[in-house]
């Protein structure tokens, strides 16, 4: 693994104190909250054991930032956060569990704009510990901790915090909003009312049949259906653009909820969440909730720089061609880095995993 000089560390620890002073007295705390909100809904309510803020430890994150990723002047005025979903039925949102979602929000500070990248969650990386595999592994391995080192190290960034919920329904959530537009196409109708008919029957709920194609309110059971759907053409890449797209949904409807039905929805969140957050900060900053958008949207890899095969008894993954090559598209797209150079760290990855390519599936 590449190595990281001490003042990186220590710089980063200073940077570390002076962002969570800014947390509570900066207006980036409200935007956590929206995230926070769009994305549960999208995982659900479950009792959990592990919630709350806890404190990551800072020198293991500062370790995982690839040198020369601090100097990086386009990233200036950027905050990244690292969102989880896990599907943990026994309630465990520390570690045990692959994170089926992994999302990358990122703000600009300057003009209030949000971008979101879905992770593909069978993306072969480097876990943060030499060992290559699916990078939903990394959380499953060693909680957020290892899931944030991951996406550090494979992707030139610096994040530091993060929000993981459970996998359930979005139900209550999206009806206490009054449901969500969604335009549905007619080859998602099936599959989204027969993932409706099994949660209603788990649930002991009645639903209501998706009949018309077309931009219509869906209420929640019908958009968590929405969200569940990888059968269509796109497969496992089209739902995770359909949980960006309920997400925006929500997110366009909560701006238009008063601050203490917000209030009251975000109650319900915070006993169900895992993040290096204080949300007693964010909560008490609920009004400037119309302040943000999301602006853009979109998944790594990316559709044209992606693959897929089968490695060993690693299974079928989503491969990187190459990983060089997405970690610069990723910085163009966020950050608007037409220039970008990669680290030597990522290079390094990026050289074994074409390598590994090569091994399980030939050229």
């Amino acid at each position: 693994m590449s190595n990281r000089g001490t003042d990186g560390r220590r710089r980063r620890r200073g940077r570390k104190n002076t962002k969570k002073a800014f947390i509570i007295l900066g207006i980036e705390v409200v935007v956590l909250l929206i995230l926070l909100f769009v994305v549960w809904t999208l995982f659900g309510r479950m009792k959990v054991d592990k919630v709350g803020k806890i404190n990551l430890d800072e020198e293991k994150i500062a370790s995982s930032v690839n040198s020369g990723v601090e100097e990086n002047e386009e990233m200036t005025g950027y905050r990244n956060i690292a969102l989880f979903g896990v599907d943990s039925r026994e309630g465990d949102l520390d570690k045990k569990t692959r994170s089926d979602t992994i999302i990358i929000a990122s703000i600009n500070n300057e003009n209030n704009e949000i971008k979101l990248v879905s992770v593909y969650r069978d993306t072969y990386l480097n876990l943060s510990n030499d060992s290559y595999n699916k990078c939903n592994t990394a959380y499953a391995t060693g909680g957020p901790e290892q899931a944030i080192s991951m996406l550090n190290m494979n992707l030139d960034l610096d994040i530091t915090d993060f929000v993981t919920i459970g996998f359930g329904g979005l139900t209550d959530v999206v009806n206490e909003l009054g449901g969500v537009q969604i335009n549905i196409e007619e080859s998602e109708i099936t599959h989204l009312n027969n993932y409706q008919s099994t949660m209603a029957e788990e649930l002991g709920m009645k639903y209501t049949p998706v009949t018309e194609v077309g931009l219509q309110t869906l209420d929640g059971l019908q958009a968590t259906a929405y969200c569940r759907i990888r059968y269509t053409a796109g497969d496992d890449f089209r739902r995770a653009e359909r949980q960006r797209t309920v997400l925006m949904a929500i997110l366009d409807k909560a701006k238009t909820a008063s601050p203490s039905e917000l209030e009251n929805i975000a109650g319900k969140i915070f006993g169900e969440t895992y993040t290096s957050f204080d949300l007693q900060d964010i909560i008490a900053l609920l009004g400037n909730v119309t302040k943000y958008n999301v602006v853009a949207n979109d998944g790594f890899p990316t559709a044209d720089m992606r693959t897929t095969g089968t490695m060993g008894k690693k299974g079928s993954c989503v491969l990187p061609v190459t990983l060089a090559s997405n970690v610069q598209w990723l910085h163009n797209f966020l950050f608007d880095d037409t220039e970008y150079e990669v680290s030597s760290s990522v290079q390094e990855y990026s050289s074994k995993i074409a390598a590994d390519v090569s091994e399980y599936i030939g050229e």
